[in-house]
């Protein structure tokens, strides 16, 4: 089968936040020509336009922001418009959604709401206009506590809260959509990539993870202690079955997911439809002290840590298996945890605020 150059008009839902953002400037390197679909409920315009400044010459002009909501059908509707005589939308990178943890379990009903709801407007929006390719960005939270580590994508989905429980039912629904293909003529080409642990930044340190309110993740709760924005970092557990009793997660750079993301879209468009399940990590798990370690070392300030108790439903360990990426999609990752805490804290320093009060 010849190999398809990959979908040239592309609609990004949630295209501003972390993953999002970085994904854009990559397929804007790629020459693709990009609707991005936001509400900016936890995200901001300004990462968009850092992202056509990184983007140079014509980045401007391939990157049409809508914003609105992924729940309002008016709104997806004017999303696959938006190019008008440019020609149609022919494929969906879909971000958009609430993706803390700890908030899920307080609000599950918001969490349901929009990344299942908003999930199943978008799909009604992507049958009405034809378009039929989809990258879904899921997680590794629908394996819950893993059986086996390494963990395959075989292994048994069982999400431990509500975040994950809404991945694992968007995947659900993407399969129902998937199987029935014979019976609608209407041919899906899906991919869910389930992302471990994405941190770190662009190499320039104009674009990276802006969370609102306090850091619900490892490496910008780590930076703000590096920067003496906080005081000291909680250790969840020093008691785990690992190297050294903290907890040990699969670490991938933004860069290195923002690529398998435009792998994945370029090897959907080159195969016959179907649904692929893939995840995305580097295969390499490391503690908590050994990212506070390596962090150290890149911004050559201290990290004070103080041991807390274990929070509930934390695994002692979560990493990929990485190798069906490698083999379907011929990505794999190709940057280090050195490299990983390198760009966090060159994002850090530039952006002590986020992209808030600091435009420039």
């Amino acid at each position: 089968m010849p190999m398809a150059t990959g979908p040239q008009r592309i609609l990004i839902t949630g295209g501003a936040g972390f993953i999002g953002s970085h994904t854009c400037l990559v397929l804007l390197e790629a020459g693709r020509q990009l609707v991005v679909l936001d509400n900016f409920s936890n995200s901001s315009s300004e990462s968009l336009r850092r992202v056509v400044k990184l983007a140079g010459g014509d980045g401007a002009d391939r990157l049409l922001l809508v914003e609105g909501d992924i729940r309002n059908p008016t709104d997806l509707n004017r999303a696959f418009l938006a190019l008008g005589d440019q020609g149609p939308i022919e494929a969906v990178v879909h971000f958009a959604g609430l993706k803390a943890v700890g908030e899920s379990v307080a609000a599950p009903l918001q969490y349901w709401d929009v990344n299942v709801v908003g999930t199943l407007q978008l799909l009604a929006a992507m049958q009405a206009h034809t378009c039929r390719t989809l990258v879904f960005s899921s997680s590794a939270t629908v394996y819950g506590m893993p059986e086996q580590v390494p963990i395959p994508e075989s292994a048994a989905i069982q999400p431990i809260n509500p975040y994950g429980k809404t991945k694992a039912a968007v995947e659900q629904i993407l399969a129902d959509l998937q199987a029935s293909s014979s019976l609608t003529g209407e041919h899906w080409r899906i991919a869910c990539l389930r992302y471990f642990n994405p941190v770190g930044a662009h190499p320039s340190g104009r674009i990276g993870e802006d969370p609102l309110g306090v850091p619900s993740n490892l490496f910008p709760l780590v930076s703000q202690v590096a920067s003496g924005q906080r005081e000291v970092l909680h250790v969840y557990g020093d008691d785990w079955p690992t190297a050294d009793g903290t907890g040990e997660r699969d670490f991938i750079h933004v860069m290195d997911l923002a690529e398998g993301h435009q792998a994945a879209l370029d090897h959907l468009l080159a195969m016959d439809p179907a649904l692929l399940t893939l995840n995305l990590g580097s295969g390499q798990g490391h503690t908590v002290l050994q990212v506070v370690e390596a962090y150290e070392q890149a911004s050559g300030r201290s990290v004070p840590s103080q041991v807390v108790d274990r929070r509930a439903g934390d695994a002692p360990r979560s990493v990929a298996d990485p190798s069906a990426a490698k083999h379907r999609l011929g990505w794999r990752c190709r940057r280090s945890l050195k490299e990983m805490c390198r760009d966090s804290w060159c994002w850090q320093l530039q952006n002590p605020s986020g992209y808030r009060l600091h435009h420039s």
